[in-house]
């Protein structure tokens, strides 16, 4: 008989094939062929742990190689800067960093709301080709939401 995960993980498969997506895919793969050969066991809490902080790096790796080639600069740093467009991009790059970060939060203390946060992201990915950084960015927005609704209680 075939578990309410791994159901769910099909189903999922399915909606990313669907859509196309790649890295639905791939994750949904990648995690049946865990749960199927038993690793998961040993393997899902380690990821599950440490996952968030090793897919921020890998993303922030990808994001400096242009420093790493010599692309990018200090001359080309200090030319973006005269730009207004380049300070609204630092300003919003500052707001998304400190959203994320309440998000961690609200995903580590709050379970029932990961559950949401992260079945939205799985539809944004799957459905509108968004990107899975959403349940940090979700949760942070989520988080100054539920302080705005405390707020005015």
């Amino acid at each position: 008989m075939i578990s309410q995960a791994t159901a769910f993980l099909i189903i999922l498969l399915a909606i990313g094939l669907i859509a196309k997506n790649q890295s639905l895919i791939i994750a949904i793969v990648v995690l049946l062929t865990l749960k199927w050969t038993n690793l998961g066991s040993k393997l899902f809490p380690i990821i599950q742990d440490k996952g968030i902080n090793w897919g921020v790096t890998i993303i922030t790796i990808a994001v400096l190689i242009p420093v790493a080639t010599g692309d990018i600069g200090f001359k080309q740093l200090t030319d973006a800067m005269k730009s207004s467009y380049a300070w609204i991009a630092l300003f919003s790059g500052i707001a998304v960093a400190l959203i994320a970060a309440r998000g961690i939060d609200l995903l580590q203390t709050d379970p029932h709301i990961t559950t949401a946060l992260v079945f939205g992201t799985i539809l944004a990915v799957a459905l509108f080709k968004g990107i899975a950084v959403g349940p940090l960015i979700g949760a942070g927005i989520a988080y100054f939401a539920m302080k705005i609704v405390y707020f005015f209680q």
